[in-house]
């Protein structure tokens, strides 16, 4: 029921309200039929039981005058109807006795009462008020048939600008910036279209702020850096150097990593997928890695892929950079093992879940080693990727292992 829409909701509500009320009024007529046609079948019964169960019924006796007006008779002249009853007549009751028959015709306007005695015949036209309930029945279930059809229709073109706001809403999910949500009705969807379409806006607004901001921020550092670089170079001091060298360096992988943060967090941004192997991928990452040979240990079985080298080498690149720089022995080794590369470092387990970690600016990252950026940028481009991405500790080596599923 979850994943029934809204519009498929009210179609399977909409007919089974009609299955319900067709079967409803269906009963009501056809019980109420059965019932009519048994009342009007003793009412004749009982007429025929005053003609044919006496000798002498005489036409002008009281009791005849009498009988005519309980139950709504007249008499009438037979060769007047005639043609009708031979027609379209259907015989309805047939009563006989010693006496008579008693035979009862059916037209399409009319019921006439034949009695035809040993001492005389007559035709009688039936009087009595017709029962209106079948057409009764039939005119509500009509009007309420109409009534659910417009209800329905009305339901529908409720619904339609809801449907196109949730296909704006899309857009605006897939990344589309400039898509314009325009609702001029005044009821409580069209609203909510304005405040969604006030919310774009002001996210737009705060998106090109937030870019312009990273773009002039890293422009500005990158010149006193530069210029920093070149006068740790000019000092004697062996040590100083070193320590300054290595602070520069930081802010520099610092600005490289915000800059890669707002590449790959870009709605529109999609992987350059291309064909190439395992191998390949490694190569480049130990290009950007640029750690010397002894910190890190590779054992890869090379196999076939089909993915963006650049991405896949620089979630590598940070996964063995943390196990350098963190593990106690400054060493890392990455290894393939099925459908799994493996990196795995010497260290304490993780005190959190790997989500706290692949989250921005994780408050333990920023308390012992910087900004912590590494794992949120590897887990963004895993899954632009379709990789899977998990974390376990290995008990028995004492290791941090962190898992890049590819298939």
């Amino acid at each position: 029921m979850k994943n029934v829409s809204v519009t498929t909701f009210i179609h399977t509500l909409f007919i089974i309200a009609l299955v319900v009320l067709g079967a409803t009024f269906y009963y009501l007529l056809s019980s109420g039929k059965e019932q009519r046609h048994l009342q009007q079948i003793n009412r004749y019964k009982i007429i025929a039981d005053h003609f044919l169960t006496r000798e002498e019924f005489d036409q002008n006796s009281t009791a005849y005058r009498k009988l005519l007006r309980t139950y709504h008779l007249r008499p009438i002249d037979p060769n007047t109807v005639k043609k009708e009853i031979e027609k379209e007549g259907v015989t309805i009751f047939s009563g006989r006795s010693v006496y008579g028959i008693v035979r009862v015709f059916r037209t399409k306007r009319h019921y006439y009462v034949f009695v035809e005695r040993y001492d005389y015949d007559v035709m009688l036209q039936d009087l009595h008020p017709q029962d209106y309930i079948y057409e009764l029945i039939l005119t509500i279930a009509t009007v309420l048939v109409l009534l659910l059809l417009f209800m329905y229709v009305m339901v529908l073109r409720k619904l339609y600008p809801l449907k196109r706001l949730h296909h704006q809403i899309e857009q605006f999910a897939a990344g589309d910036l400039d898509v314009r949500i325009e609702e001029t009705g005044d009821d409580e969807i069209g609203r909510i279209a304005r405040s969604f379409d006030k919310a774009i806006r002001h996210i737009k607004q705060l998106m090109s702020s937030k870019n312009l901001f990273m773009r002039n921020i890293m422009h500005e550092l990158k010149t006193p850096i530069t210029k920093g670089r070149i006068v740790i170079e000019t000092i004697d001091d062996d040590m100083a150097r070193k320590v300054l060298t290595n602070a520069f360096e930081r802010m520099n992988e610092l600005i490289s990593d915000l800059a890669e943060v707002e590449r790959i967090t870009m709605y529109n941004f999609e992987p350059t997928r291309e064909d190439g192997t395992l191998q390949a991928v490694i190569e480049r990452t130990e290009r950007v890695l640029m750690a010397d040979r002894e910190k890190y240990e590779i054992r890869i079985v090379d196999r076939p892929l089909r993915t963006d080298v650049k991405l896949l080498a620089l979630v590598f690149k940070n996964l063995m950079d943390n196990g350098i720089k963190y593990s106690p022995d400054h060493h890392v080794r990455l290894q393939s093992v099925g459908n799994r590369i493996e990196v795995r470092s010497i260290g304490e387990p993780l005190k959190e879940d790997l989500s706290y970690y692949t989250e921005p600016f994780s408050q333990e990252e920023k308390r012992s080693h910087g900004f912590g950026l590494g794992l949120y940028i590897v887990a963004n481009i895993l899954e632009k990727l379709g990789y899977g991405f998990r974390y376990r500790y290995d008990k028995e080596t004492g290791e941090n292992v962190f898992e890049v599923i590819i298939d």
